[in-house]
């Protein structure tokens, strides 16, 4: 099968930083499929494991990255249940095994959902990654009632990025949430509002006064999508007591927890790998997840948040969802369809 990866980590636009190779086709064992990939995604975490993964020396067989996808099951492993072959379905991958720039995958069932059948197959495979990591902050993380938790604010760092986009609507339409997301563009802040929030607000000005002149000078929840350590000291400033911030950022510098004290503040670490990464007990909880998310889009509750499509399979499509993740100014989601 036809594959591509990298052996160095290289600047993008350098000749190898990609390269196209073929390998043996896998065989599915246990709760494996074997997916015959029809498109992926690129996300951040592509192009900084692309950047890191082979930094020191160069590796002896191509390292093949890329989790979401959307394809066909081909065969399946002796103990799956879920899925048949001739299904149709996506999911946001296990950053310990081989990706999805490949023709063809190895994916447990426990996290692989069903395709929402009323949309295009770009349009598909641009959620399971950010749909799981917006989910699992708010319903599994901060635990938002939409009964209870009605109306309550939620301030949303980086809105127009891939994980805001999905989280401003499942935060609005599924939690019942004020939502704030903030953004710095016309372009992005358009988006935001497209998107479904109440109200966006600039992260390049002062956060504290922006919230200020929309009246909402404290919010109940944080979701950090951009930089954690930049914006610690102010989250803690204007979270409310009892309230609770997510990040899926990390930290290069120790953080001060004490800050959180006097506010009885619950801060939670949000990483979409940690089910499939350890095993857990609770990893087929992103099977249900997946599910659900596909039966939101399909009924129109939510929306694609695709908005680059790269027709054809081959490094230079590669490279340039690449380029436009490492902009830092990509909004919503880019596909490439095989």
């Amino acid at each position: 099968m036809k594959a591509i990866g990298f052996k160095q980590s290289l600047p993008i636009k350098e000749e190898n930083s990609f390269i196209e190779f073929e390998t043996k086709t896998p065989t599915p064992e246990g709760y494996d499929l074997l997916v015959k990939v029809q498109a992926n995604s690129v996300n951040p975490v592509d192009f900084k494991i692309r950047q890191s993964a082979a930094k020191d020396e160069e590796l002896n067989e191509p390292k093949v990255i890329g989790w979401d996808a959307v394809g066909i099951v081909e065969s399946v492993g002796g103990k799956v249940s879920k899925f048949k072959v001739g299904d149709e379905v996506f999911y946001a991958g296990d950053i310990t095994r081989s990706g999805s720039n490949a023709e063809y995958q190895l994916i447990d069932e426990r996290i692989v959902g069903r395709k929402p059948k009323n949309l295009s197959i770009a349009e598909a495979v641009a959620i399971p990654l950010t749909g799981l990591t917006a989910y699992e902050a708010l319903f599994d993380l901060i635990r938002v009632d939409p009964e209870k938790d009605k109306g309550k604010s939620v301030l949303i760092l980086a809105g127009a990025g891939g994980v805001g986009s999905i989280a401003i609507q499942l935060a609005k339409k599924l939690g019942n949430l004020t939502v704030i997301a903030t953004a710095s563009r016309e372009d992005t802040v358009e988006w935001c509002k497209d998107m479904g929030a109440d109200f966006v607000i600039n992260h390049h000005k002062d956060i504290k006064e922006e919230l200020k002149k929309i009246g909402h000078s404290e919010v109940n929840y944080i979701l950090d999508f951009v930089d954690l350590e930049g914006y610690w000291e102010t989250m803690t400033e204007i979270v409310k007591p009892q309230g609770h911030i997510v990040s899926i950022t990390g930290s290069n510098e120790p953080l001060d927890l004490n800050m959180l004290k006097n506010k009885s503040i619950t801060f939670s670490w949000e990483l979409m790998y940690t089910r499939s990464m350890y095993q857990t007990d609770d990893m087929a909880r992103q099977h249900d997840i997946l599910n659900h998310l596909s039966e939101l889009l399909d009924d129109g509750t939510l929306k694609s948040t695709m908005t680059t499509q790269l027709d054809g399979f081959t490094v230079e499509n590669l490279k340039e969802a690449h380029c436009i993740q490492e902009s830092g100014k990509s909004i919503g989601k880019n596909v490439i369809l095989f």
